[in-house]
């Protein structure tokens, strides 16, 4: 890897494989440890409020004391439309509601990151403009059918099918939409390395 000297062994607070294989791919080893923590927040937050709140709630939720040379990586991601957070669906009718608001429209992915050590807390907020072309129902009803979608902010994945189909353009981080801004994640680890 091309931190092996990296002071700090890190942890990824995530149990997503999108994640893990988003933080591999910028050289740095680490452990993964899933951190189950509730994603409820106050009603009153928006937009990017949002993911930095929960990526600080889960990283407060870690079970175990960080050691002097250990850091923890926690993130959230939020799709943010018509000023309402589009989360996770918890069935197919919810997810064909987000796909259908998605669809001909602009949103923004915010994903907040927390990083912290023994002694240093560091938060920040990633944004990334996406911009649907309109979806047929069927088209809907086909991924909703044949992808993962309960898993993801906004019910969609930009990484699989619909991404290839239904995304005209991104203004922003493209590797912010699958739910790791990983190239300010690697600016923010150096420097809390230096």
């Amino acid at each position: 890897m091309l931190h092996l000297r990296y002071p700090y062994s890190i942890i990824l607070g995530s149990a997503s494989p999108r994640r893990r294989d988003l933080l591999s791919s910028i050289g740095f080893n680490f452990t993964v440890d899933p951190i189950n923590a509730d994603e409820n927040f106050p009603a009153h937050l928006r937009a990017e409020e949002i993911p930095l709140y929960l990526a600080e709630k889960k990283s407060i939720a870690y079970r175990e004391p960080l050691k002097k040379n250990e850091l923890l990586i926690t993130s959230d991601t939020v799709v943010w439309l018509n000023n309402q957070v589009l989360n996770k669906p918890e069935n197919h009718t919810e997810a064909k509601k987000m796909l259908l608001q998605l669809s001909g429209n602009c949103h923004t992915v915010y994903t907040g990151v927390c990083l912290r050590t023994e002694k240093i807390k560091k938060t920040f907020v990633d944004a990334t403009k996406v911009y649907f072309r309109e979806l047929k129902e069927e088209e809907i009803e086909y991924y909703i059918h044949h992808y993962p979608v309960f898993d993801k902010a906004g019910s969609y994945g930009a990484q699989d099918w619909i991404g290839c189909v239904a995304i005209e353009r991104i203004e922003g981080s493209y590797f912010n939409v699958m739910g790791l801004p990983v190239n300010r994640l690697y600016d923010e680890l150096i420097r809390l390395a230096e």
